[in-house]
């Protein structure tokens, strides 16, 4: 089988081709946000890392953090397509790496319905139920 090159940049994609990538996800129905909202929101921060496939892009993930103390991993992204293929974990090894090489101390994630065992493969523990945390 022939090994697929994937490019990995930090750094944000365009805007169409992330909004493409992001409407994969099925995470627009419920809470719709317009395509300038997140590219708005995914310009504020902290890092990101895309993968391109022939200058396509096929994957995407971003921490927002404080810098020191604390990083939240959202948005981890491979379109259908290319999962399987250890883009996210790709992705997700590059966020944590620069997570650690900052010194933060905790680093946590959104993890999409269904895709917890992706991030236990790579160290993740869920939270026990009695633990802080909570959504509005």
């Amino acid at each position: 089988m022939m090994q697929m090159t994937i490019l990995y940049e930090s750094g944000l994609p365009d805007s169409q081709e992330f909004f493409d990538l992001f409407e994969t996800t099925g995470w627009n129905q419920a809470k719709p946000i317009q395509q300038d909202q997140i590219y708005t929101a995914i310009s504020h921060s902290w890092y990101t890392v895309s993968a391109y496939k022939d200058d396509r892009l096929v994957g995407f993930g971003r921490v927002i953090s404080d810098g020191i103390y604390h990083a939240l991993i959202v948005e981890m992204i491979v379109h259908p397509k290319f999962q399987r293929q250890e883009i996210g974990s790709q992705i997700l090894c590059k966020l944590v790496q620069r997570c650690r090489e900052a010194g933060i101390q905790q680093i946590q994630l959104f993890c999409a319905r269904g895709k917890s065992g992706f991030y236990q493969k790579h160290g993740f523990k869920e939270r026990p139920v009695d633990a802080p945390g909570m959504e509005l």
